[in-house]
């Protein structure tokens, strides 16, 4: 099967719709021809997604942090208690109003899988 290019909302909705459709068959329904059509409307999907609803990366140490904590779902409370610190020491280092010492730094890495890289430029 081939698509073209989304060009607008009403048309991207309007896939969107379609794979919804497909999917709710469940993937041991589909035929061979279905299972086709899926995967070129998610890539076309995709590609239209990348164009128009893409998000530039944090820039920052603590919008990193930020991202994941959305990204997981953690609130603030037990994001500290992920990385091993207190809510408060979080709050400061989340504001600027305090630097990362390197066992924070080591858990940020560790458990929110920031790469080490990222860090090293953003702290």
């Amino acid at each position: 099967m081939e698509l073209e290019e989304i060009k607008s909302e009403r048309e991207y909705d309007r896939i969107m719709e379609e794979i919804l459709d497909i999917m709710n068959k469940g993937e041991a329904n589909l035929s061979s021809e279905e299972s086709e059509k899926l995967r070129t409307m998610a890539l076309v999907a995709q590609s239209y997604e990348k164009k128009h609803y893409y998000v530039e990366p944090p820039r920052t140490f603590q919008g990193m942090i930020e991202l994941r904590m959305y990204e997981l779902k953690l609130k603030q409370k037990d994001l500290a208690t992920k990385l091993g610190v207190s809510n408060a020491k979080l709050s400061l280092i989340l504001s600027g109003k305090q630097r990362p010492d390197v066992p924070f730094i080591k858990a940020v890495h560790t458990e929110l899988n920031i790469p080490a890289d990222f860090i090293l430029h953003h702290i």
